[in-house]
């Protein structure tokens, strides 16, 4: 199947390039406005005049419309760019904010975090979302609570060290850009509150959690009991998520389009003896929409549940006009633009970035492999399409995984072949538990036999996650691969389905240049010295980079993996050497002095000192007899001292680099 073929395919990609283009060129959105007007004009009088659709002419034209409209798509979905946005309002002082809970986050071990959306500042109404944190032994909120507090926003921190995700990148996508930091004595609650269709559905959520663990469930049972039914995946250990993610099965713990699929496919099962009465067909498709929504409702309306269900909405309708396939493609990738136009930031997203693949790898990749070979045993043919969807949507999501996540599960064809036929099974008795402890009626034999299920398919993707030398990781893998890589298996496809010389040629050349791009960063991987100091807090750092070499210099070892793993892998590290932090170094001539809590250090002329452990010293004495070069704190001060060292460094006209502020620092 040509999937270019598709007018929807040609209009989402151009879409999306114009959202790509959008987000890097900002233009001001009434600019975006009348110019896609203009080139809409443009269009329409061509196609009048022209009488021709299929004009050179037509085709340019309504591709740069579409482009411009998706670069207008952005600018104007972006929260900051509405006038009556709280960053449009507030000042350098406090206000009186006016919240309504609209998401709980997952804790960490210091605080509780909330996306909430901003109502009122001092009672002047206002829109957008604000990150809200509260220390961890605060009073709960739920979503729909709305608060008042008196407070001053200030920005999320960036990432402060080399290849560190970036969490304030990662909320600006979601149109989230400051965050507030409250205590329990901060805030009021407004009594009352006016109830949301996602306040409800998290009510119920909690109410039907709160109810299966008074059943007879183990930890990690339930843990992945709510991830598979209620989309809530908090209370699963780190361990079992880790061997989900290592079987390369995660993508059961989300409700996503797999589960609706699935479900949809059960209801159908259910619902197939009313075909034959008068209207049935109409019964199965307002029955299988009506209960496809219920189970978003109770999993929690997320985007990513919306998205899904709309899809298969649309398929419960194109199975009832009998046109399953046709039919799906196209509403499919029509789906998919409508999604773009009503909420470009999507496209940054990468749930939705590889659900999408998975869409578009199994309906251009899956045909041709199910045609290679044809079983004629039911049950073994059966299987063979599974492998084949499994093996297609796998090829697809396969570059984003590495970009993302730097490894490749092996094996993930077993867990699929294994887990997924028998997901309806898991899924259906899984809500027949959930209607029966709603009622108190849960007998104690179908909770032990639906825990013992859970159980084996826990045991099953340990056992795989096990196979370590299976489990392909710390790949690095970078922006420009994962262009590349899409770019070989598009040309790969296009080969496979006609063999001729110009694609045999236009294949192997997007082989070479994919592997000569990957000799050329080896090389400079190879060739690259530096020396950083990372910040951690309570924690000192320094890093030296010789080569494909790293030394690790810090008196504390432990809790430094997940600073190192990134930065090693972008930067393809082989090897790595601990030692402890000395007193002193000297990097291409220049001296650098240690001084930790003891404030003893060596009286060497212009250095650059690194202030660690809060010492207890004279920073205008240490400033006048040695005449530094640059003095760095990083994490493991007070920021008392910070605060007071800048100050005297900016009165002896001293760089001052403090990286809790700007990030690791680099030696040169």
């Amino acid at each position: 199947m040509k999937l270019l073929a598709f007018i929807p395919i040609r209009l989402t990609l151009l879409l999306i390039l114009g959202i790509l283009i959008g987000s890097v060129l900002p233009v001001d959105t009434w600019y975006l406005l009348l110019s896609t007007l203009l080139f809409f004009l443009f269009l329409t009088l061509i196609f009048v005049f022209q009488k021709r659709s299929h004009s050179v002419l037509f085709g340019v034209i309504a591709s740069v419309t579409v482009i411009n409209l998706g670069m207008f798509c952005f600018s104007a979905a972006q929260p900051i760019n509405h006038q009556d946005h709280y960053s449009n309002i507030i000042n350098e002082e406090r206000a009186i904010w006016t919240l309504k809970i609209k998401e709980s986050l997952k804790p960490n071990l210091y605080s509780t975090r909330y996306f909430a959306l901003v109502t009122k500042i001092d009672q002047q109404p206002a829109s957008g979302t604000i990150l809200l944190t509260l220390p961890q032994d605060s009073l709960i909120l739920n979503v729909d609570d709305e608060i008042q507090v008196f407070s001053k926003p200030y920005p999320i921190s960036p990432s402060l060290n080399p290849h560190q995700f970036d969490y304030k990148n990662y909320l600006k996508t979601l149109g989230v850009y400051d965050q507030l930091s409250i205590k329990n004595n901060q805030f009021i609650r407004i009594t009352n509150p006016k109830k949301t269709l996602t306040g409800i559905a998290s009510r119920i959520r909690s109410h039907i959690i709160s109810q299966l663990q008074k059943e007879h469930f183990g930890a990690d049972e339930l843990g992945v009991i709510q991830a598979l039914l209620l989309g809530q995946r908090d209370n699963i250990s780190e361990e079992t998520y880790s061997n989900y993610q290592k079987a390369g099965a995660v993508h059961i713990l989300a409700v996503s389009g797999l589960h609706i699929g699935i479900l949809l496919l059960l209801i159908q099962f259910i619902f197939r003896p009313l075909r034959n009465l008068p209207h049935g067909r109409t019964v199965i498709l307002i029955s299988s929409v009506v209960f496809l929504w219920i189970f978003a409702f109770i999993a929690g309306l997320s985007a990513s549940i919306v998205r899904a269900t709309t899809m298969f909405s649309f398929v419960a309708y194109a199975l009832y006009l009998n046109r399953p396939s046709n039919t799906f493609n196209i509403l499919a990738l029509s789906i998919l633009f409508i999604l773009l136009f009503i909420d470009p930031n999507l496209i940054f997203q990468v749930g939705f970035q590889m659900s999408y693949a998975a869409v578009f790898s199994i309906l251009w990749i899956f045909p041709m492999l199910r045609d290679v070979w044809f079983p004629k045993n039911r049950a073994i043919r059966y299987f063979w399409q599974l492998l084949c969807v499994s093996i297609a949507a796998q090829l697809g999501v396969l570059p984003i995984s590495l970009f993302y996540f730097h490894q490749f599960p092996g094996l993930f064809f077993i867990s699929n072949l294994i887990i997924v036929p028998a997901l309806g099974l898991i899924l259906g008795t899984g809500i027949i538990v959930i209607l029966l402890s709603l009622l108190n009626a849960l007998p104690l034999q179908l909770a032990w036999f639906y825990n013992t299920v859970i159980a084996q398919m826990n045991g099953l993707i340990g056992w795989i996650a096990q196979q370590e030398q299976f489990i392909f990781s710390a790949i690095p893998f970078d922006s420009i691969q994962l262009i590349l890589s899409f770019l070989i298996l598009i040309l790969g496809i296009e080969l496979y389905q006609s063999t001729t010389f110009k694609r045999t040629v236009f294949f192997l050349i997007s082989i070479i240049i994919f592997q000569g791009y990957t000799l050329y960063e080896t090389n400079l991987a190879h060739n690259k010295n530096e020396v950083l100091v990372l910040h951690q807090t309570k924690n000192s750092i320094i890093l030296n980079r010789n080569g494909q070499r790293l030394s690790v210099l810090s008196n504390q070892k432990n809790n430094l993996n997940y600073l190192l793993s990134n930065y090693t892998i972008a930067e393809r590290i082989k090897t790595i050497n601990k030692d402890s932090l000395k007193n002193s170094y000297s990097i291409n001539a220049t001296a650098v002095v240690v001084i930790d809590s003891s404030g003893v250090y060596q009286k060497t002329p212009s250095p650059i000192i690194l202030l660690t452990n809060s010492p207890k010293i004279n920073i205008e004495r240490l400033a006048l007899t040695l005449q530094p070069l640059e003095i760095i704190a990083d994490g493991s001060n007070y920021k008392s001292y910070v605060d007071r060292w800048k100050t005297t460094c900016i009165q002896y006209k001293i760089p001052f680099h403090y990286t809790g502020e700007k990030g690791a620092y680099y030696l040169k």
